[in-house]
């Protein structure tokens, strides 16, 4: 794996392997504007990735795994091009992860509802299924 200094590049077969994700989604990341690597070569076929192009990688992909939507993702690493002030860019992502924790305990308030429905059918056929082995002997 290459060296990760300010001046090292990358493939895409190289982040691809570093990262544990398929050349196509690093594609798609970048048709979705959250890379923008170097073109090289005959008709700039070939992607060359800087450390700054890691870096949003791998910030795409943690916030992918906090379950954040590629546009709030792409906010994020937008305040992260700004100025050296982090103050901006840590602001919104507390704030976007505010957001995504609102809606996974909505998530998990009904599924615990659903659970308990999932509880209550299940000792209502166990019933129905004793009765019915009582009945039969």
């Amino acid at each position: 794996m290459p060296a990760q200094s300010s001046s090292a590049t990358y493939t895409i077969t190289d982040l691809a392997r570093e990262f544990d994700v398929t050349p196509r989604a690093i594609r798609f990341y970048e048709d979705q504007g959250l890379l923008s690597p170097e073109r090289q070569g005959p008709g700039g076929r070939k992607r060359v990735y800087n450390g700054r192009e890691r870096t949003r990688l791998k910030l795409t992909l943690r916030g992918k795994r906090l379950g954040l939507t590629l546009n709030e993702i792409k906010e994020i690493l937008d305040l992260y091009e700004s100025p050296r002030d982090t103050a901006p860019q840590l602001e919104r992502f507390l704030h976007a992860l505010a957001q995504h924790r609102e809606t996974l305990e909505r998530q998990m308030e009904d599924l615990q509802a659903q659970l308990a429905e999932i509880d209550a059918h299940e000792r209502q056929c166990r019933t129905l299924l004793a009765g019915r082995q009582e009945s039969a002997a």
